[in-house]
């Protein structure tokens, strides 16, 4: 049974065996950092490996029908190993489609939780209160998958909305999925204060960066200056009683330009300061993360022609008109007619149509 495909898998195989046994090393156990890393690297060979056996397994199966229609006077048997070869070449492609795209390097990050942040642009009140329609978006889209969303921050506009709300995502995998939508979303709506019914253009930054382990990132925590203030917290009942909220203020040398900066931070999502400065901890990772992870994603949009992931924040991706009920994702040049829909959350479709686009992108740079 020969494919160019399975002799590229030799190697996993090998290096899914050799994993298999260094895990279970007490030595390796020990070191936190490289066990958490290797046990990583074994689900993607093992998710790789049961791929390509079922793969294989297709292919063999093609073979052995094959074989009786050249071997096997017996109608019934004839008709059966036709059966099972149409119904299985129809299937193969998308089964090397799909291990194609595994064999693909994945984004490292695909895995991690995500820092959300929405912040109104150009159209003042108006692009406050479409930021707030964003968070509203994106809530619902991650309960319907299940996630979990905490507001870290906000700071409400004055008609309502937001100018910035920054909130933390957790699940599986979403920063795989919510990577997509980073960048400047527009509106074109006739806003409420507008008198003579006309439609304004107004937008929002949307912001998604993957998470930072505790690893990943070096902060000198003794660097770090610490505020705390009063906060009003969940349900602002201990409003002017309590210094829950945190503010830290740090300064950071970018390794890329060499250029130094002060990050500040608050935290006002919990009542309890110390839950505060570790949520502040972990947004100062993520940001530091983000900020030295910038070359690795320049160098990407370098080489692609399309705009899917890049991670450009000043790109215009997304255009929800109103008046027209409709929305156009920019980059793939993709209209759907359900605005409502989209803004109640359900943005899969969208999604699922940019993935294909960057998989297509994936496995042209792969020349798989």
């Amino acid at each position: 049974m020969n494919h160019p495909l399975l002799e590229k898998l030799e190697t996993y195989y090998i290096r899914f065996k050799e994993i298999g046994q260094l895990i279970t090393d007490p030595e390796v156990i020990q070191d936190m950092e490289r066990y958490v890393r290797l046990t990583k690297e074994y689900k993607e060979l093992e998710t790789i490996t049961r791929t390509a056996d079922k793969f294989k397994a297709a292919l063999l199966s093609v073979e052995e029908s094959k074989d009786i229609l050249l071997h096997e006077e017996d109608k019934e048997l004839r008709e059966m190993a036709e059966m099972e070869i149409e119904e299985l070449e129809d299937k193969l492609p998308g089964m090397e489609q799909e291990l194609k795209l595994l064999l693909v390097p994945a984004d490292p990050d695909d895995s991690k939780n995500v820092i959300l942040e929405i912040r109104g642009g150009t159209g003042g009140d108006e692009a406050c209160l479409f930021a707030g329609d964003l968070f509203r978006m994106y809530a619902k889209f991650c309960e319907r998958k299940g996630w979990k969303v905490e507001v870290t921050n906000a700071n409400e506009g004055t008609a309502g909305g937001y100018k910035e709300i920054v909130a933390s995502v957790t699940g599986k995998g979403v920063y795989g999925i919510m990577k997509y939508e980073s960048g400047v979303h527009r509106v074109q709506r006739v806003p409420a204060t507008e008198t003579q019914g006309r439609v304004h253009t107004s937008a929002a930054t949307v912001a998604v960066l993957p998470e930072a382990e505790a690893f990943e990132v070096e902060i000198n925590e003794g660097a770090i200056k610490w505020d705390t203030f009063r906060s009003g917290g969940a349900g602002g009942q201990n409003v002017n009683k309590v210094e829950s909220g945190v503010r830290l203020r740090y300064v950071w040398q970018n390794p890329n330009t060499g250029v130094a900066e002060e990050i500040l931070i608050e935290c006002t999502e919990t009542r309890d300061q110390p839950k505060n400065k570790e949520r502040a901890l972990s947004r100062l990772r993520t940001f530091i993360y983000d900020k030295e992870h910038q070359k690795y994603i320049d160098d990407i949009s370098a080489k692609r022609k399309t705009m899917v992931s890049t991670g450009d924040r000043s790109a215009k991706i997304r255009t929800y008109n109103y008046p027209q009920g409709r929305v156009t994702d920019h980059r793939i040049n993709f209209t759907l007619y359900n605005l409502q829909a989209v803004m109640d959350g359900e943005i899969d479709e969208i999604i699922e149509k940019l993935q294909i686009e960057e998989n297509t992108e994936r496995l042209k740079e792969s020349g798989l």
